[in-house]
């Protein structure tokens, strides 16, 4: 087994949470061993830290998996799984959820999403690589699945020195799968859907719109496969209008309105710039909702990323009729909370208006962040009202 030895008091941001030993806090490695093993971390003078997956390949050297001295074997791991799905099921949670959220779940790069009766997986880090069969077995004992498909298909994992890969991994089925969320139809892509399939971390805001929307035009800005603009349309506005740039997304919010029976408006259209041709217009809606992509995906482009979120927040503040409301969100963990909350006063300040902050929201329950490790907390929904 590999014994990392850390510099001077990096152990302490470890002990408190933090997930990720980078290779320049290291000191030394003693011992042989294969990359993706699991490894012994200890202190500069010798104290007992933990254990973790280690590959060399990777900046993130070693990835922790237990403060504790215990062996890593197929039980740990089941009782880990054991204990992130028991989460989610004490808490409601049954049709569709996140199961799985890495490292918050003390499984650092596991991700596994259930989809009706599928799970979608990532396969993050060279560790759980390694030990893909058993964790598929694993989860066909704890969740009983009629398929498993793997969506690792990320950059991050070149990171790691793997090959981005997707496809059935458990069972036979075609990789299109019906849901239930917040009491509507949804048809999921596993194979070409965004993430592992659907964004399922949106589902308690999607579903919060029933507070502001009643009686109001809204319009849903990148859309995806319509799950604010569905929620939207059930909670009683008056016309909903849909964006997305992919034709493929608007497709799914044609099916997805069509299974629930409800009228919504698509536009295949670059958002940036529908925003601006709204401006000219002069079109106003009682609720505008922008949920973006990630603007900045590193900290070498946040201060890009954060020009790109203030154009389109200032844009759609514009949009919003005098009492209506701007729902705005963030996905990256580079834009703080702290620089989310400053955008979101500039663009006020920048479009004119005179707004209050209604309230701040983040990502779902099923997608709760271990505290100590920040980048896991990384969705920031606004909702503003326009005076």
């Amino acid at each position: 087994m590999y014994c990392v030895i850390l510099k001077r008091n990096e152990e302490k941001k470890i002990l408190n949470g933090y997930p990720w030993i980078f290779a320049n806090e290291v000191y030394k490695i003693d011992g042989k061993d294969v990359r993706g093993a699991v490894a012994e971390v200890r202190s500069f003078d010798g104290k007992y830290v933990g254990k973790g997956f280690i590959n060399h390949q990777s900046k993130i050297l070693v990835r922790i998996l237990t403060l504790g001295n215990e062996e890593i074997d197929r039980n740990f791991f089941k009782e880990r799984v054991v204990n992130a799905v028991s989460y989610r099921r004490q808490l409601g949670y049954d049709d569709n959820y996140r199961a799985i959220f890495g490292e918050s779940d003390l499984l650092p790069g596991l991700i596994v999403d259930k989809y009706g009766e599928y799970l979608s997986a990532q396969f993050l880090s060279l560790g759980m690589e390694m030990r893909k069969d058993m964790i598929c077995d694993i989860l066909e004992e704890v969740l009983s699945p009629k398929g498993i498909y793997e969506r690792s298909d990320v950059a991050v994992r070149k990171k790691e020195g793997l090959e981005e890969k997707k496809g059935v991994l458990r069972g036979d089925f075609i990789p299109e799968v019906a849901i239930i969320e917040n009491g509507l139809k949804l048809v999921v892509d596993l194979e070409n859907g965004q993430k592992t399939g659907y964004f399922l971390d949106q589902k308690e805001n999607r579903d919060n719109l029933k507070h502001y929307v009643f009686a109001k035009t809204v319009l849903d800005c990148f859309c995806n496969e319509g799950g604010f603009s569905l929620c939207a349309k059930k909670y009683g506005a008056k016309e909903v209008t849909a964006v997305d740039i992919s034709e493929r997304a608007i497709e799914l919010v044609k099916r997805n309105a069509k299974l629930n029976g409800l009228e919504i408006n698509t536009e295949v259209a670059d958002v940036f710039e529908i925003l601006r041709e709204y401006r000219r217009e002069r079109r106003k809606f009682g609720v505008v909702i922008l949920d973006p992509p990630a603007f900045t995906k590193s900290s070498d482009t946040v201060k890009e990323g954060y020009k790109g979120y203030k154009d389109i927040n200032v844009t759609g503040l514009k949009l919003v009729e005098k009492g209506g409301y701007l729902v705005t969100c963030s996905c990256s963990q580079h834009l703080t909370l702290n620089l989310f909350l400053k955008m979101i006063e500039e663009s006020v300040r920048e479009s004119g208006v005179t707004a209050k902050l209604v309230e701040i929201r983040t990502q779902g329950k099923d997608h709760a962040s271990i505290i100590g490790y920040d980048e896991g907390l990384y969705l920031k929904v606004a909702v503003i009202n326009v005076l």
